[in-house]
């Protein structure tokens, strides 16, 4: 897929799957074949938040996953600090000159070690630019294991503009799409009901407007309450939104 098909295929994505299959085969073609996208509106100055409330996205192997996400190794990673402090993108050969200037924590030696274990061994991380100082979103590109740190570089040299602006466009759409994170997501009905909250709308008039007794549309609330693992109906609310779960189109 050529750079100006990939950007209008990928603007015009019906679901977070379907952009993601998109996005991992062009990064592919570039020498990226594992990614690990995230994106989190809990930031905090230590903490991406509850790791259930955040999109995470990736195409590496459960044996990596549920290891350096799982356990949460990723919190003690060299390269997540550097997101935490920076936007824009950086190549990984920061982390050779880390490691000889001895500038490395126990910690971060222990996940550069894992990392290559697992032949995680070159590649860049972007962080993208936040709109707020609760959000955050980061993507690891993860070059093939047999191409070396120079390698990528070389690619990165000569296409790492049009690789950024991809990933910030995929980004963009992202925050764009319906998603349920680690839980679930919402039913038609326990949306209805939310959106007619959210529109100031009592029990009483969400009963009368879509044909329901009011012990039904409580029923429907709790269920939105327990779906988003939220304990009001103004946080579901909140939260709903956020997820992009209300006013959303039938497709």
């Amino acid at each position: 897929m050529q750079f100006t098909q990939y950007l209008k295929a990928i603007t015009n994505a019906q679901s977070i799957a379907e952009l993601w299959d998109m996005h991992t085969k062009k990064m592919a073609e570039y020498g990226f074949d594992r990614l690990i996208y995230g994106f989190t509106r809990y930031r905090s100055k230590r903490s991406f938040g509850d790791p259930e409330d955040c999109i995470v996205l990736t195409n590496h192997k459960p044996d990596y996953t549920d290891v350096f996400i799982g356990q949460g190794l990723y919190f003690q990673a060299p390269m997540t600090k550097w997101v935490l402090e920076n936007e824009g993108a950086c190549s990984w050969n920061i982390l050779q000159k880390m490691m000889q200037g001895g500038m490395l924590s126990e910690s971060e030696r222990r996940v550069i070690e894992f990392n290559i274990s697992q032949d995680v061994l070159a590649g860049y991380t972007i962080s993208f630019k936040s709109i707020s100082p609760r959000n955050k979103g980061v993507i690891a590109l993860t070059a093939r294991a047999d191409i070396s740190q120079d390698e990528i570089d070389e690619v990165w040299a000569e296409h790492g503009e049009d690789i950024v602006l991809m990933n910030n466009v995929a980004h963009l759409k992202i925050m764009t799409l319906p998603h349920s994170g680690a839980g679930r997501g919402l039913t038609k009905r326990q949306r209805e009901v939310l959106e007619w909250v959210g529109d100031g709308k009592t029990t009483q008039d969400i009963a009368l407007l879509m044909g329901l007794t009011p012990a039904t549309v409580e029923k429907h609330l709790r269920l939105a309450r327990e779906a988003l693992n939220v304990e009001t109906t103004a946080q579901a609310v909140l939260k709903a939104a956020l997820k992009n779960q209300m006013f959303v189109i039938e497709l």
